[in-house]
């Protein structure tokens, strides 16, 4: 598993600049004055820095953006990183700054000189996102070494607070990447189960349920799914107690360990990239442990299917019919719709178990919504005007692109079927909305709930802001923020 760079607060002292290896980071307004830790490198760098505030290039520099100064004059580090950085710069140029510092953390010591700032969180955040890389299956362990980041500050006591919150949701963070990232053959429903089972270690209580058991709560759909894998299906449950006796948030997940797409098979090229089809179930995973870590004064379960969706002589068929812990009756026509499958059956019985305040399942449910909104947002539906608001402005403040999508009668009857209670696809149309239909067949009439269609954005193929190409953990931060800003307090 990745574990976080070591990140500490010190108080700010300058006479041990020249001999510092590593990294220095300096932040400069737009102005281009120097604060008093720039002043004492610019004096050792015999004014290279103060050259360079009044050069073009650092005139057309945006907001959090960085550059290097390598090997610099009179000193013994390795590079002063100067990032463009006003006082009262917005979150989002805060983060790209740390990014910035994240990026190039590559190993070794990081030291940033934040000088008088006193709000630096969205800074920590994208510095320790930024500084992820995965490489548990490199013999090198990948592109990264140690890191060991030191950030100066005026008063360090007065942001520790804030550092572990960050460092607690950035841990949550990680775990969804790792979960993501992982091949197959390596996170399988066993492993995957027993990762989370590790998680008691942080005060969660968390409960495995077998294939005997889920066919006695007559979860058949999702039992349905996994008929062709030689790995056993399984649900899990985590529970966070942090607020006395009330009905908690329930989160669902959406964990399919990898999807060949069943008897209506995918096609081969790309294939490879479904083993992030887990990524609702990696999602909750993080929430939970992020959770955990800051023991946040809310009650919040979350419950993952894991299944595998195999092809061999047991696996369901096009044209079967199987029937949902609900009671309703499903025609499959598509066995690569077996997300929705999974869903209903653990959305019932976190219900039926729980009777929850809220419900918000997560999954990588459809290609639509990524036809429908790219790489950019995940797709929202909601039964919940008030719910999905606060969401929304979750997702905004920690810039986790999310837009809502509607729901409709119209759409539901695209799910009619001749010979069952309900079709698992209503076809290409509206897919990712169809989708939803379907589960919103699930909710309960005074159950308000939220699904987040998370395809498009729970990995991709390029590098993004605050993640390197693969996993980008989404959805870890916003609804932390929904935990800490709608159920707690």
């Amino acid at each position: 598993m990745t574990d976080l760079p070591t990140f500490t607060l010190s108080e700010t002292s300058l006479d041990q600049i020249a001999e510092i290896e590593g990294r220095i980071v300096i932040f400069m307004p737009e102005s281009g004055k120097l604060d008093q830790s720039a002043r004492r490198v610019n004096r050792l760098m015999r004014g290279a820095l103060e050259r360079f505030a009044e050069s073009t290039a650092f005139s057309k520099m945006k907001q959090g953006e960085a550059t290097d100064l390598a090997f610099p004059t009179g000193m013994r580090a390795d590079a002063v990183q100067v990032i463009r950085l006003d006082l009262t710069a917005d979150p989002e140029a805060e983060r790209r700054a740390g990014a910035a510092i994240g990026a190039g953390a590559v190993k070794g010591e990081v030291l940033i000189f934040a000088g008088e700032r006193k709000k630096l969180e969205h800074l920590m955040m994208g510095c320790l996102l930024k500084a992820y890389a995965f490489g548990d299956h490199k013999t090198d362990h990948g592109e990264r070494g140690t890191v060991e980041i030191t950030m100066m500050v005026a008063k360090p006591d007065d942001l520790q607070s804030d550092l572990l919150r960050v460092q607690a949701v950035a841990e949550g963070v990680y775990f969804t990447r790792d979960l993501v990232n992982e091949p197959a053959n390596v996170l399988t429903t066993v492993t995957f189960a027993d990762r989370l089972e590790a998680l008691r270690e942080l005060g969660l209580k968390v409960e495995v349920l077998d294939e005997d058991r889920l066919e006695e709560l007559g979860m058949r759909t999702l039992l349905a799914v996994g008929f062709g894998s030689e790995t056993p299906s399984k649900v899990v449950i985590m529970e966070w107690t942090g607020r006395g006796t009330e009905a908690p948030l329930a989160l669902v997940g959406k964990g399919v360990v990898f999807d060949t797409g069943g008897i209506s098979i995918k096609p081969a090229g790309g294939m490879e990239e479904m083993t992030m089809d887990m990524g609702g179930a990696g999602t909750v995973a993080g929430v939970m442990k992020a959770l955990a870590l800051r023991k946040a004064a809310a009650n919040v379960v979350g419950i993952v299917g894991l299944v595998e969706n195999m092809p061999d002589g047991r696996a369901q068929r096009p044209g079967d019919v199987v029937r949902s812990m609900k009671g309703d009756t499903v025609e499959v026509i598509n066995t690569d719709a077996e997300g929705r499958l999974v869903l209903c059956d653990i959305m019932w019985y976190a219900q039926e178990r729980f009777e929850p305040r809220a419900m918000i399942d997560l999954a990588t449910l459809t290609g639509a919504v990524i036809v429908a909104l790219g790489h950019e947002n995940a797709g929202v539906f909601s039964n919940d005007d008030t719910l999905v608001g606060s969401f929304l402005a979750a997702a905004a403040t920690e810039d986790e692109g999310a837009w809502r999508m509607p729901l409709g009668e119209g759409y539901a009857r695209a799910l009619k079927s001749r010979i069952a209670d309900v079709k698992n696809t209503g076809g290409r149309p509206a897919g990712s909305i169809t989708a939803a239909e379907f589960l919103q067949r699930f909710v309960k009439k005074d159950t308000p709930w939220i699904h987040l269609d998370i395809a498009g954005v729970a990995s991709t193929d390029a590098a993004t802001t605050l993640a390197p190409k693969g996993a980008t953990g989404w959805g870890v931060r916003a609804l932390d923020r929904l935990v800490s800003d709608r159920f707690e307090g």
